[in-house]
C-alpha cells in the first residue's frame, strides 16, 4: 500500500500546524486538491465544516457557510496544497491516488505508474510501480478504485471513464453523464454494480471505447434482403407506378365530364334519346 513519503509526512505536520488543522484533515484535503488538479476541490470533513469545495481564485464553500473564519482559512489551506502540489512534477506524472476508510482510519493509494524518479527524497508520495497502472497510459487520478476476485474498476470522474478488468481482460467505458458515486460486489463473484444520480447504471449500455487497449469490432451490417426473380416481376405487376395511378384517374374524370354534357344536351333537345343512350354507352365502355 502506497502512502506518503518521509518528506510528505514531514509537509502536512508543518501545514497542519500553520493553519490549525489536523494531520488527518489536512491530508485528505489533499488528496481533495490532487484529485482536483491542483485547481480545484471537492472536500467532505468536519474539520472544514463538513461538505464544500474550493476554486482557485477565491470561491470556497463549506457547509458552515456563516463561518466566514473558517472559510478564510479553508481557502488558505487549499491555496498552500495547491502550491505545494505544483512543486511536484513527479506526483503529476506518476497517477492518482484513492483515500479508503477502513474502521475509521483513512489510507491512501497510488494508482499511477511513474515516469519520473522513483527516489526523489522530496517527493509527497513513495512511488507505486509501473505495473499498477493496469488501465492504460491514457487514464490518470481515478477518483475511486478497487476489486478483489479477478475484478479490477478505476473511475476517472473528469474524463468520464470507467476502466474494468475482468480476468485480464480490460474494458475502458464511457460513463457520460453519470456521477458514480457506488460500487457494490457480491462476495465470490467478478462483476461489480454500479450506481450513480440516476440509479443503477447499466454497463451494457454505456459505449465501449476500448478492450485491451484496442478499439471494439464494429458489429456486421444486416444482410440486405433478396428477393426472386419471380417475386420482382409479380410486384412490378401487381403495384400501378404513380404516373399510372394518375392517368388513369384522370382519364375517369373526363369519362365523367363527357356523360354530365351529354345530359345537358339531351335535356336541351339537342341530342335525341337515342343518340343520347348510344354515346352514354361508348362512355361507359372505357371505364
Amino acid at each position: 500500500m502506497t502512502q506518503l513519503s518521509p518528506a510528505g509526512i514531514n509537509a502536512i505536520q508543518d501545514i497542519a500546524q500553520r493553519h490549525g488543522f489536523s494531520f488527518e484533515a489536512v491530508q485528505s484535503m489533499l488528496i481533495s486538491v490532487i484529485n482536483g488538479n491542483g485547481s480545484m476541490a471537492q472536500f467532505s470533513h468536519y474539520e472544514f465544516g463538513g461538505s464544500g469545495q474550493w476554486m482557485q481564485g477565491g470561491m470556497t464553500m463549506i457547509g458552515d457557510m456563516f463561518n466566514n473564519n473558517l472559510k478564510g482559512r479553508v481557502d488558505n489551506l487549499c491555496a498552500e496544497l495547491s502550491r505545494l502540489i505544483a512543486n511536484q512534477p513527479d506526483l503529476m506524472r506518476t497517477g492518482s491516488f484513492q483515500s479508503q476508510t477502513q474502521n475509521g482510519n483513512t489510507s491512501y493509494n497510488s494508482f499511477g505508474g511513474s515516469s519520473g524518479d522513483n527516489t526523489n527524497p522530496n517527493s509527497l508520495f513513495v512511488a507505486a510501480p509501473a505495473q499498477a497502472n493496469w488501465w492504460g497510459p491514457d487514464l490518470k487520478w481515478p477518483n475511486s478504485s478497487g476489486g478483489q476476485n479477478g475484478m479490477r474498476y478505476a473511475w476517472f470522474s473528469q474524463a468520464h471513464r470507467l476502466a474494468m478488468e475482468i480476468n485480464g481482460q480490460v474494458i475502458i467505458y464511457d460513463t457520460l453523464d453519470h456521477n458514480i458515486g457506488g460500487v457494490s460486489q457480491q462476495s465470490g463473484s467478478n462483476s461489480a454494480s454500479f450506481s450513480s444520480q440516476y440509479g443503477y447504471v447499466d454497463l451494457q449500455q454505456l459505449p465501449v471505447i476500448s478492450i485491451n487497449g484496442q478499439p471494439p469490432l464494429a458489429p456486421a451490417p444486416p444482410p440486405m434482403p433478396s428477393y426472386a426473380p419471380s417475386d420482382s416481376s409479380h410486384a412490378q405487376s401487381s403495384f400501378a407506378s404513380p404516373n399510372q395511378v394518375a392517368t388513369s384517374t384522370g382519364g375517369h374524370h373526363d369519362i365523367f365530364a363527357s356523360l354530365e354534357k351529354l345530359a345537358a344536351l339531351q335535356s336541351r333537345g339537342i341530342l335525341s334519346d337515342q343518340e343520347y343512350a348510344s354515346k352514354k354507352a361508348e362512355l361507359l365502355s372505357r371505364l
